[in-house]
């Protein structure tokens, strides 16, 4: 019973913690806005200084046609999963060495947020 309980405790205390870490993507919508919209678009597929990431959870690394991908991340061999463009984000040079992509997102809240949109950007 004892051990039930404190099971049931453990649990109890992990869910808003988990919650919290899973990322507000109405948040990140507007923070992919103020920091990222420049070079990238999320609501269509058109291609600026960066790729589009409509759709980037999933995709295979620099596998979107019409953009000039640095060699260091077609030779990456990365799919884009939360944890993958979460630690892109947090340093894109020592996730990838030789990425063009220059702008980090040093904040763990704020990336929470952004990655979170990506994954879920209709919301």
């Amino acid at each position: 019973m004892m051990r039930l309980v404190l099971a049931a405790a453990l649990v109890a205390l992990a869910t808003p913690a988990f919650a919290q870490d899973a990322g507000d993507p109405a948040k990140g919508r507007t923070l992919f806005q103020r920091q990222c919209s420049a070079c990238h678009q999320v609501a269509s597929t058109r291609n600026g200084g960066g790729p589009h990431l409509q759709g980037v959870m999933g995709r295979p690394a620099a596998s979107v046609e019409g953009f000039n991908y640095s060699p260091a991340l077609k030779a990456s061999g990365i799919t884009w999963s939360v944890e993958e463009v979460d630690a892109f984000l947090a340093n894109p040079q020592g996730k990838v060495r030789g990425t063009r992509q220059a702008v980090r997102v040093t904040n763990d809240a704020d990336r929470r947020d952004i990655v979170a949109y990506l994954a879920n950007p209709g919301t």
